[in-house]
């Protein structure tokens, strides 16, 4: 059809048309597409940078007719009789390129999908937001969307338009604040982010995806398409297996882990191993260990590896360091299949500033608050989540999910609790905004956590949450419905500092400390704890395990054996960084892998041995577990002999069914006929010293030990025992 160029611009007036054109226009659909004038369908696309463009019958494939250029800098405009389906032929100086229009589909996101956006209890965020790989009427491409509502124009940009905002502007559904986009013909794997301009007209930096299933490596920056195609997994009898509170009653041994720097390969550039890798050496030598679980630091994407991933900006992507989503996944599912359980660490109470990230991300404070008394850290110079907004938890909520639904994960420890909970938290009188009754307590932190714990559990059955809260905030581990924050579990940070801190000192002055040991046991029972000795003890100039204990090269090796040995004999579920278990010499250095080639000396063998062999009891003797969270598997067998710095607990199953004495001596000095009171009469069967030969010990045993009507510690029957220089025993009693 023959028509004039200002019929082809009909209902476009003067600034309307230099928005589109200068890449500021709002709503692009009210100019590009098809559109319906006089009696004819007017077809307008902008592509900067083309130098023809043809209307091609989408079902016949032949040429319609050419469009006609409606603005030098890029805007073509062809007429029709009639409204039909329709492609591009678009002719770039360097090639030709045949799609459909996106600027010729309709409404890509239901209200529904809107609503609960905007409530925050969209839980399936990243199948709604983000690029979804996709096909709408039956073409094949990705839907992008984002939450952007104070923005002036958002647009999508990749390789796939030469990163220029001008030629992929997005749509705005007003009731919830969504800019949306069908890009036909693209496929998983595309580079993309989001540029977009401010209420105030400013062009941000481009913005990485804050629901990106996949990311560029760092120093990269880039969101990718992910793939839509489900993963396979092979772990139906796994996720099948036990419940939640099944698993929380019997042994829980935890391996803490950062992916980058367990295992490197010097003779390839000092690099990491990836995840098909790490499912092939990490998980083999965690089931040999004997752990449950392996506890990953934060794998969600982040910038600076030097925070360990405790500053993530993509919590719905898994590192781009160590492989695909994909491979990711693969790794979780070797776990199962070799029936260990993956917890992540998870970071919802503060993100980086990175300009590419979630700082200001329309122009305005969105995921963060506006003012820093609330809205920023200044201990880790980051920005604190706006948990006031319903948009932000939700998409908090949803992060949490993804790895729990997509990715089989079995829990999440969420990191920085404290942090979350106060509003005065490291700062100072005048630089914090006391809550709505005057008081210190975050309480929309609460009603988050409170939140949170409540859908995981009700849609995660499988999966437990853990708290790092280092306060005594009362309530973390009971449910909210009893006002509880509603974790499984809580770190006991108070019994780390204590323990270790009494493991520090010279033996001779350990009598004096003694009840540093024993007071953990005054609250053990207060919340459901893990005895954490984490990557946090081995860095930052602290040293390691090993070179925390005092006194020559035998007594420190003797102390740390001691030592983990009564954390594993102490209520409580255990967790243990990577290279504690080898008595690694040097504190963790992330750049760097745990120092393996210490195994060829026995001494640290002999720690790893006993790591192995403490896992294993504690694995098969019901009454290691049970007083883990119940007070009746646990007495004390002597906590008063501060003189001799000797410790004994009487661990039970459950009805008392079965027992295991531990007893501690902290001193070099060995104890002979250290007499004991214990419950039942018959023959003890000591099942681990750390002083034996095959630890790295002097080789003081005690074997079988019957028990003797000679009443102590309160009991009628005692034992007479040997207790070896700075060592643990564990002793099994006979059935009652």
């Amino acid at each position: 059809m023959n028509v004039e160029r200002s019929e082809l611009l009909a209902g476009i007036g003067h600034d309307a048309l230099w928005a589109l054109i200068e890449g500021r226009h709002g709503d692009p659909f009210s100019i590009l597409g098809p559109h319906e004038i006089g009696g004819m369908t007017v077809v307008r696309v902008y592509l900067p940078g083309a130098e023809a463009v043809d209307l091609i019958d989408a079902s016949s494939g032949r040429v319609v007719t050419p469009f006609s250029v409606a603005h030098p800098s890029g805007l073509f405009a062809a007429a029709t009789a009639s409204r039909m389906g329709y492609r591009l032929r678009i002719h770039w100086p360097d090639g030709e390129q045949i799609t459909e229009d996106p600027y010729s589909f309709g409404l890509l996101l239901g209200e529904l999908d809107l609503h609960l956006i905007s409530e925050g209890t969209h839980y399936s965020l990243s199948r709604t937001l983000g690029a979804v790989a996709m096909s709408v009427d039956g073409v094949a491409g990705v839907r992008f969307a984002v939450w952007a509502p104070n923005a002036r124009r958002v647009s999508v940009v990749g390789d796939f338009n030469a990163w220029d905002g001008r030629r992929n502007p997005m749509r705005l559904r007003q009731s919830g604040g969504v800019w949306e986009l069908f890009i036909p013909r693209l496929a998983s794997g595309e580079r993309y982010k989001f540029e977009i301009i401010d209420a105030h007209g400013n062009c941000l930096p481009q913005k990485a995806d804050p629901v990106a299933r996949a990311s560029e490596a760092a120093p990269s920056t880039a969101s990718i398409v992910a793939s839509s195609t489900p993963f396979r997994w092979t772990d139906d009898t796994w996720m099948r297996g036990r419940s939640r509170q099944e698993r929380l009653e019997g042994a829980i041994s935890v391996y803490e882990v950062h992916a980058g720097s367990w295992l490197r390969e010097q003779k390839d550039g000092n690099r990491s191993l990836d995840w098909v890798e790490l499912s092939q050496r990490l998980v083999p030598y965690a089931r040999e260990m004997g752990f449950t679980h392996i506890e990953l630091l934060p794998i969600m994407e982040h910038p600076f590896g030097g925070s360990w991933g405790y500053q993530p900006l993509g919590l719905f992507a898994p590192t781009g360091r160590y492989g695909t989503p994909e491979d990711f996944a693969y790794f979780v599912d070797r776990c199962h299949g070799a029936g260990i359980g993956v917890i992540l660490d998870w970071v919802p109470a503060h993100f980086p500033t990175d300009v590419w990230g979630l700082a200001r991300f329309d122009g305005t404070a969105l995921y963060e608050h506006e003012d820093s008394r609330e809205g920023f850290h200044r201990d880790w110079n980051t920005l604190i989540y706006n948990l006031g907004r319903n948009e932000v938890k939700g998409f908090l909520i949803a992060s949490a999910l993804e790895w729990l639904e997509r990715y089989h994960v079995d829990g999440l420890r969420v990191d920085a609790v404290a942090s979350m909970l106060y509003r005065d938290y490291s700062r100072n009188e005048g630089e914090w905004i006391p809550n709505r009754y005057g008081g210190r307590e975050n309480l929309e932190a609460v009603e988050f956590f409170k939140h949170l714990n409540s859908i995981i559990h009700e849609r995660c059955p499988h999966a437990m949450t853990i708290a790092e809260e280092s306060t005594a905030w009362p309530g973390v581990t009971k449910p909210p419905a009893e006002g509880g924050l509603g974790f499984d579990i809580k770190w006991n940070m108070g019994w780390m500092h204590d323990s270790l801190s009494y493991i520090e000192k010279d033996p001779v002055y350990r009598s004096y400390h003694h009840g540093t040991m024993t007071f953990g046991m005054i609250y053990a029972y207060s919340e459901r704890f893990m005895l954490p000795i984490s990557h946090d003890e081995v860095v930052y100039g602290k040293g390691s395990l090993l070179t925390k204990m005092p006194g020559d090269e035998w007594q420190k090796f003797a102390n740390l054996r001691s030592y983990l040995a009564f954390m594993w004999g102490h209520p409580g579920k255990k967790l243990l960084f990577m290279g504690g278990e080898v008595a690694q010499p040097g504190e963790w250095n992330h750049d760097a892998s745990v120092n393996w080639d210490v195994l060829d000396r026995p001494a640290h063998m002999g720690i790893q041995r006993l790591v192995k062999d403490l896992n294993g009891l504690y694995g098969d003797e019901a009454a290691l577990q049970f007083g883990d969270f119940h007070p009746e598997g646990f007495e004390w067998a002597t906590a008063d002999d501060s003189v001799n710095s000797v410790l004994g607990m009487l661990r039970y199953a459950p009805d008392r069914s079965s027992s295991v004495l531990v007893v501690s001596n902290f001193t070099p000095v060995p104890r002979y006929g250290y007499r004991i009171g214990v419950p039942h009469d018959g023959v003890w069967i000591e099942r681990i010293t750390t002083d034996a030969r095959e630890y790295g010990g002097s080789g003081l045993v005690n074997g079988a030990v019957s028990s003797e009507p000679i009443p102590a510690h309160g009991r009628p029957v005692s034992l007479s025992l040997t207790l070896p220089p700075l060592a643990t025993v564990f002793l099994k009693g006979p059935s009652p």
